[in-house]
């Protein structure tokens, strides 16, 4: 895989891969990967709310839930992760 971005490579994971990571790993996953990308497209909203995901207990249960569902309905991370 050579992609120039880690949301990419994340991205072109299987669809059957990123459900199993976001159902054990969610919590963190969103956080991370919302605060990678920050780093890619410096939108501000996306820092913030990757760094409430990782640091509030309801916010990253409800991130948790919400990436879920987006990657099984959408196979991507899409909601405040732009």
């Amino acid at each position: 895989m050579a992609n120039n971005s880690l949301t990419a490579s994340y991205e072109a994971l299987p669809k059957i891969v990123k459900v199993l990571l976001q159902l054990f790993l969610g919590a963190v996953i969103g956080g991370i990967y919302r605060i990678i990308r920050f780093l890619e497209t410096k939108n501000v909203v996306t820092l913030v709310v990757g760094i409430l995901v990782l640091v509030t207990g309801i916010g990253n249960f409800i991130a948790w839930i919400v990436d879920l569902v987006t990657e099984i309905t959408s196979n991507k991370i899409s909601v405040l992760a732009d």
